[in-house]
Order: C-alpha cells, then structure tokens, then sequence
C-alpha cells in the first residue's frame, strides 16, 4: 500500500467523528461511501452530556450502523475504534471531524505513527476557526497525511463512467449534493442529452 495508490472501495474504510456541521459535504460523503460498500463508522463523544447527537441526516445515510460512543477526545484512544478499524481490513482511512483541530488531528497522528494511511477530508471537517482549521490540516500533512475534498474520494471512487453499476447513484449523489458541478450535470442532461427535467423527491 502507498499513498500513491488511489483510493478505491476496496481498500479504504471511512471514519466520521464528531458530525454536526458541514451537512452538505459531509453527508454527500458517507453516500459516497454507502453507494461504493466502504466500511463506514461513526463515532462520537459524551453525547449527552457535551457534543450532542450526530446529525440524523447523516445517521439515516446508515440507519443501522450506531456511533461508536466515547469519553476521550481522541477517538483513537477509545479501543472500540481501534478494533472497529482494525476488523474492517483496510489500511487506507479517509477521516472527516469536528473539531479539526482535536478530534480529526488527534487519531489522524495516532493511525499515522501505527501504519495507516490517513486521508483527511477538508471540506467535511471543520475547526473552531479558519486558521484553526488550516494549521492543523498543514500539521497533519507534515507528518504525512493526505488532504482531500468529499467529492475527490467519491469520482476517484468511480474512477470511470463506464461502471454502470455505481452510475446512476454518483449521478443523484452529484446532483443532490455537488453544488456548481451537480448544476452542470443537469443541464447536460436537459439541454444537451434531451433528458426529461428531474423531478425533486
């Protein structure tokens, strides 16, 4: 395995810490992960008593997974992370988190130093401020993470337009949730193919 290598379904598990901003992105991204069968786990902190609930926009994308609840920080330091990880077999994590400072820095390093490969979803984590947010991303490229957006994780998950088997559903998922470039497709669809307008669900 190399970060050279591109990211694929099959060797890749996504991990969701902490989710209760960024909807859009973030949630685009765990329908990325469901349409292309990527391990996917959620995990929070002190729920009640300090984060609050995980978006339920995000926790119906997989209704039958349940976060992985903690008490530290570090999602990391929690052992039923940890062992979550570990049995899904992949070596490449694709992370996104709030705080970006704390709770995506934190286990992102922790993976680093045990092995993985960690790629850091920027546009779907965010920091108590901007600089916050961008110090730590540069922190945690220097020790040799891998900075991506939602939508770069799903097209290199599709990687060809010819696998009609995921198609459709990156098509709705664009739409839905990639602002200009969803834009763009439907009036590809519409003007140029003579598609039927689509109609909102």
């Amino acid at each position: 395995m190399s970060i050279r290598e591109l990211l694929n379904p099959s060797n890749s598990a996504l991990i969701l810490i902490d989710r209760q901003t960024l909807k859009n992105n973030t949630v685009g991204l765990a329908k990325a992960a469901k349409i292309f069968n990527v391990p996917t786990l959620f995990t929070s902190v002190e729920t009640e008593s300090f984060s609050g609930y995980i978006w339920p926009e995000l926790l119906s994308v997989f209704p039958d997974h349940q976060p992985i609840e903690r008490t530290s920080m570090n999602s990391w330091e929690d052992k039923k992370l940890v062992e979550a990880v570990k049995a899904t077999g992949r070596k490449k994590l694709i992370m996104a988190a709030l705080w970006t400072e704390v709770c995506l820095n934190f286990p992102a390093l922790e993976a680093l130093a045990e092995g993985y490969e960690v790629y850091i979803v920027t546009d779907a984590s965010g920091g108590t401020t901007q600089e916050a947010h961008d110090m730590s991303v540069q922190r945690m490229i220097q020790a040799g993470a891998v900075p991506v957006t939602w939508q770069q994780v799903l097209l290199e998950f599709q990687r060809d337009w010819a696998h009609k088997e995921t198609y459709d559903a990156v098509m709705d998922l664009v739409r839905e949730h990639s602002g200009a470039y969803g834009m763009g497709v439907d009036y590809a669809y519409t003007m140029v193919h003579k598609a039927p307008q689509r109609q909102v669900k």
